[in-house]
């Protein structure tokens, strides 16, 4: 029985001559499928391609620290933030009601350094929180404290600010009446550590059968490897037990009920994370209007008035600081 072929495939395709030799091909030189060329695998409904059009309205699709820094301008605050310690909690009327609100006390916050857009690829405010013994630091972190006139901190931490009009003098103190009473905020900082938890506690699982056979695995997880379709094996990122709590969580859209620069403290709606003594990350809410123009001005000059001569600080120490490198590198050059 012969086979016959159709007569799309038994009859050759006819194409245009090659210039050079003037002969004619069975096939085209470039071939019209291909991953290269634009030919995809996948089927036509789940093509990604009639999405993210500009002509429905949406961007242009735009890569590069420039264009991040613009995708995050609406949600980075315009002013530093500060940080805090967590003294407790109590509660306070507003109007006729009852609120709990947390204690937040601020003590010796400092502005450290300035993160630029041109030097580092975005603007940042580095501050500086209490005291630390100068025994526990190295020599690298001494002389950059040395060349800021500033003594050690305890805690330090960047905050993001939308453009150059957020940047701080170095060396300003910052106190309680940065925040205006019914600003929102958001607070940032570890939770509680749990120790090593168990299934049930540390992810919400229900646990097994108090009776009908079951014995001396009440509380437990049960199999963690599936046999069939997964390679008998455990997938990554299977809920299991460990270590619990002792991580970055952020409580956002806190109201700020009281503030008070003599005492230190800013009082805000509400709980934040982390156990008494927890150092805290304050900054206008991200989500929430942000401080008016005119407070936001006043606060600043108001920040600049109590330090007039903080860029005439900060030249002394750094002349300060090349002397004593100098007079350093000569006294180790003599041993």
């Amino acid at each position: 029985m012969q086979l016959r072929l159709p007569i799309r495939v038994a009859l050759p395709r006819v194409t245009p001559a090659r210039p050079d030799t003037g002969r004619r091909l069975l096939l085209p030189l470039t071939p019209s499928r291909g991953i290269k060329y634009g030919w995809s695998t996948a089927p036509p409904r789940s093509k990604p391609r009639r999405f993210n059009q500009p002509n429905s309205g949406l961007p242009e699709l735009t890569t590069g620290p420039a264009a991040a820094l613009k995708r995050r301008e609406n949600t980075t605050p315009h002013r530093t933030g500060v940080l805090a310690v967590k003294r407790g909690m109590t509660s306070m009327f507003v109007g006729k009601v009852r609120t709990p609100c947390t204690v937040l006390q601020l003590d010796q916050v400092q502005v450290v350094a300035n993160k630029t857009r041109e030097k580092n690829g975005y603007w940042a405010v580095q501050v500086g929180y209490g005291s630390k013994n100068p025994r526990g630091l190295t020599s690298q972190l001494l002389g950059y404290y040395e060349a800021k006139g500033i003594a050690p901190k305890a805690d330090l931490h960047e905050f993001k600010v939308r453009d150059e009009e957020g940047l701080l003098p170095v060396g300003v103190q910052l106190q309680p009446d940065w925040f205006r009473v019914g600003q929102y905020v958001d607070a940032r900082a570890k939770t509680r550590g749990m120790g090593f938890a168990g299934g049930m506690k540390r992810h919400g699982f229900a646990g097994q059968e108090a009776s009908h056979g079951n014995s001396l695995n009440h509380r437990t997880i049960g199999t963690t490897g599936p046999s069939q379709g997964s390679g008998s094996r455990v997938l990554p990122g299977k809920k299991m037990p460990g270590r619990m709590g002792f991580e970055y969580a952020t409580v956002q859209n806190l109201k700020v009920l009281k503030v008070d620069n003599e005492l230190g403290i800013v009082l805000v709606s509400g709980p934040v994370p982390g156990p008494k003594g927890r150092v805290i990350q304050l900054q206008d809410s991200k989500k929430r209007k942000a401080p008016s123009k005119p407070f936001r001005e006043s606060a600043l000059e108001q920040v600049k008035e109590r330090h007039p001569d903080a860029e005439a600080k900060l030249q002394q120490a750094r002349e300060t600081h090349m002397k004593l490198k100098e007079e350093r590198r000569a006294h180790n050059a003599d041993l």
